[in-house]
């Protein structure tokens, strides 16, 4: 079971790895591209995903913000358990060696 485990874990680093070799690579190639200035590397990524964009009305632009406030909360909401957990194993070691 235990060697079940490894070999997950040991795939997981495998793909992360080649993701992380392509990200590199794709940003490397952003900067080539754009004249190695990476400021204008995050003005065409902000702009891409509609982070920077002009809004004609009051309207569009409250539901952009309140999209982008969603996702805070959606992000917060998933990682405090996380946080959370993390903050009471330090406690349970500290019982365990008691």
């Amino acid at each position: 079971m235990a060697r079940q485990g490894r070999t997950v874990s040991k795939i997981f680093m495998m793909v992360g790895a080649a993701i992380g070799l392509w990200v590199t690579a794709a940003f490397i190639g952003a900067l080539a591209q754009s004249g190695w200035q990476v400021s204008e590397v995050l003005r065409q990524y902000l702009i891409a995903i509609g982070v920077l964009k002009e809004f004609n009305t009051l309207v569009d632009f409250t539901t952009h913000i309140k999209g982008i406030e969603y996702i805070l909360a959606v992000t917060f909401l998933c990682l405090f358990p996380v946080y959370y957990k993390s903050l009471n194993k330090v406690e349970e070691r500290e019982a365990a060696e008691l």
